[in-house]
């Protein structure tokens, strides 16, 4: 029997939220930043431990929320970010007709989100490919090689296949947890995960991030990418 209207309203009230009112920037500590860290973490993102400090970890999970939410990626928290806190919005869903666990990679927003069973249960900043042409020469299998590419990340419907726990040494550099699913396109955590795409091609992570998708994400996920970084 469906329920009364009255009764499927009332099941989707949810108390109000109250934002500190304390403008935050890089470096700061207090209350108003465990605040933050909880609640972004309460909403899908990744922030690090609520620990007070905001650092490096808890800036790549405030940049995801404000692209998320129409907001200019920026390293201070204030009225908007906090308003946007109060009532936030959901990630735009990329692949509305994709099975319950997926994970979509917006190119445009550079974000990742990671639904388990329909839910959002994972949502990253992440750096994708640079789009600038590369060629480099490197040791590889004992003997020095050149190699080039286009570095971009494809657009289309994949599926995650290997991967490899720890630092893994790819012809390009060293990956982090990588999980591939394109060829040698992965996700992976990197020490540097800049707002502008700037891997070979790859998903680049925040290295908590990275900790913790092996444990989310299996094998034969599907991987939605859509969009295009415009510069």
């Amino acid at each position: 029997m469906p329920l009364a209207a009255g009764a499927a309203a009332s099941a989707t009230v949810t108390a109000p939220v109250t934002a500190p009112d304390k403008k935050l920037k890089l470096g700061d500590k207090g209350k108003a930043v465990v605040w933050l860290q909880q609640r972004l973490r309460d909403l899908g993102y990744r922030p690090g431990k609520a620990d007070g400090r905001y650092g490096g970890t808890t800036l790549a999970a405030v940049w995801a929320f404000q692209k998320v939410n129409g907001i200019k990626p920026t390293s201070t928290v204030g009225k908007a970010t906090w308003s946007a806190l109060e009532a936030p919005k959901a990630p735009k869903v990329l692949a509305p007709n994709g099975k319950p666990t997926r994970a979509e990679v917006n190119l445009t927003t550079q974000i990742l989100v990671l639904y388990v069973r329909g839910e959002a249960r994972l949502i990253s900043h992440i750096s994708s490919g640079s789009g600038i042409p590369y060629c480099e020469t490197t040791v590889w299998q004992g003997k020095e090689q050149r190699f080039c590419g286009s570095a971009t990340t494809p657009t289309g419907t994949y599926k995650t296949t290997w991967r490899r726990d720890g630092w893994h040494k790819s012809y390009l550099g060293e990956l982090y947890n990588p999980i591939f699913f394109n060829g040698g396109i992965a996700f992976h955590g990197a020490l540097s995960v800049p707002l502008q795409p700037a891997s070979h091609g790859c998903v680049r992570l925040p290295m908590n991030v990275a900790e913790e998708l092996p444990g989310l994400l299996g094998t034969g996920v599907p991987v939605h990418v859509r969009g295009k970084f415009r510069r």
